[in-house]
């Protein structure tokens, strides 16, 4: 038989993985959810107008048609590439029936053209939280973004993130006061820090954006600034460039900060080399890494933008941040990090002692799976001893056995001790530990 090939950046988890995957969205649900943010399902597809609206996508977006589609057939439409584009479009279509400021999360699937790599797919989850708010959007929700992301990353199986953050408005004025023009070149250029290096960004602020080696330098000069409180401000003052926009981004980010100053040592750092590529961030932009895996690049970023969402006479500026959540389990599960406990949801195995009998494994199943516990009945009347050897294969904790007599009697045992004892389908339950699949971290 002719070997079938994956598809490079188009992952498919193993079953064991699969009910990993799914426990870590259902956590991530139950803390967005902690902090006010309800649930949002968009369509996969958008006009290709409305993607291609900000900053440099086209490379990255599939195109969506129908195969007998004529050439030139109207109305062109991409798979979404992120989840903020299709909730902007979404947030304009139902205003009317909002209560603002809006709180949505939303977990779906998005298509990137990309070179696929390590941490980079062609399809992959992404979890978003944003908030909405009109004409003004309080400072204290781009403080919330990296709260809520320490909360959902402590309660992963992962190790801790570093949330780092800084204002798209700092880097602006200090980059006018400096006498730039241009700003997005500038920001997209040293936004590839983490990935070419000083000398790569310095290199390319001269030849490609056309700045001089002076001016390159002291842009080079403000993104080498971390902290972890707000003593960035003295240091950036220290570099002797001053623009209005400057100071409105240095306030806003030292608000940010102090708000977060009761979260853990390195749980946020400001650093002024985070800028992000997009074009629609407009203030405070994050990007977090896992702390000792920061090879691998951001596994969550976001920001605040103001303009993203053409309202006509009326604003509604919003900040958001996506949590990578394909990109963190592709790492964790190619490290052999982390791994279902189980290979099935099941609980117990209910053994079948004959196909006449078959009614009473049955019923056993039934009882059990009425008080909430994963039960399947074994498919076979075979001897004792092949049904636990597949319980052993697949992890199911418990075998239960149906008295053969018809007495009524029955017993359950503990495969991985050998324990056995007499038990009632009506009000036997396993350990907490065993209800469910857990998530074993290595």
């Amino acid at each position: 038989m002719k070997k079938i090939k994956p598809i490079s950046g188009f992952p498919e988890w193993t079953l064991e993985q699969r009910l990993v995957e799914q426990e870590v969205l259902r956590i991530i649900r139950e803390k967005f959810e902690l902090f006010g943010f309800a649930p949002l399902e968009t369509r996969s597809v958008e006009p290709l107008e409305h993607l291609l609206k900000k900053g440099e996508t086209d490379k990255e977006i599939y195109v969506l048609r129908r195969l007998q589609a004529e050439s030139d057939e109207g109305g062109k439409l991409g798979l979404h590439f992120d989840l903020t584009i299709p909730f902007a479009r979404y947030l304009m279509q139902n205003r009317a029936d909002m209560v603002f400021p809006v709180k949505r999360y939303q977990i779906q699937k998005v298509w990137r053209g990309e070179r696929p790599q390590e941490g980079r797919y062609r399809e992959f989850y992404q979890a978003d939280i944003d908030v909405v708010a009109q004409d003004q959007l309080p400072l204290q929700f781009d403080a919330e973004m990296p709260r809520l992301l320490h909360t959902v990353a402590s309660a992963l199986p992962m190790p801790p993130i570093t949330v780092m953050v800084n204002n798209r408005k700092v880097m602006e004025g200090y980059y006018r006061g400096l006498g730039v023009e241009e700003i997005a070149p500038v920001l997209r250029t040293v936004d590839k820090l983490a990935k070419i290096g000083h000398g790569g960004v310095m290199k390319a602020l001269v030849e490609e954006v056309g700045l001089t080696t002076e001016i390159a330098g002291k842009c080079l000069a403000l993104a080498s600034i971390r902290s972890e409180d707000s003593s960035f401000v003295e240091a950036i003052r220290a570099l002797g460039v001053s623009h209005p926009i400057l100071d409105e981004g240095l306030e806003e980010l030292g608000f940010v900060m102090d708000q977060l100053a009761d979260l853990p040592a390195g749980a946020v750092v400001a650093d002024m080399s985070i800028a992000r590529g997009l074009d629609y961030y407009t203030g405070t932009v994050y990007e977090g890494v896992m702390q000792g895996l920061e090879g691998l690049g951001a596994v969550c970023s976001g920001g605040r933008y103001d303009n993203l969402v053409d309202g006509g006479n009326i604003t509604f500026p919003g900040v958001g941040v996506s949590f990578g959540v394909t990109r963190i389990l592709g790492k964790l599960f190619g490290d052999g990090r982390i791994e279902a406990s189980r290979k099935t949801p099941s609980a117990v195995l209910v053994a079948l002692t004959s196909d006449e009998r078959r009614s009473d494994s049955v019923a056993v199943a039934s009882a059990l799976r009425s008080r909430g516990i994963c039960s399947e009945v074994y498919h076979l009347p075979q001897k004792y001893g092949k049904q636990i050897r597949y319980a052993e294969r697949k992890g199911i904790p418990f075998v239960w056995f149906p008295e053969a007599d018809g007495s009524g009697g029955h017993e359950v045992r503990d495969i991985r001790s050998g324990d056995q004892e007499s038990a009632d389908p009506a009000t036997w339950s396993p350990p907490e530990e065993d209800l469910s699949v857990r998530i074993l971290v290595k």
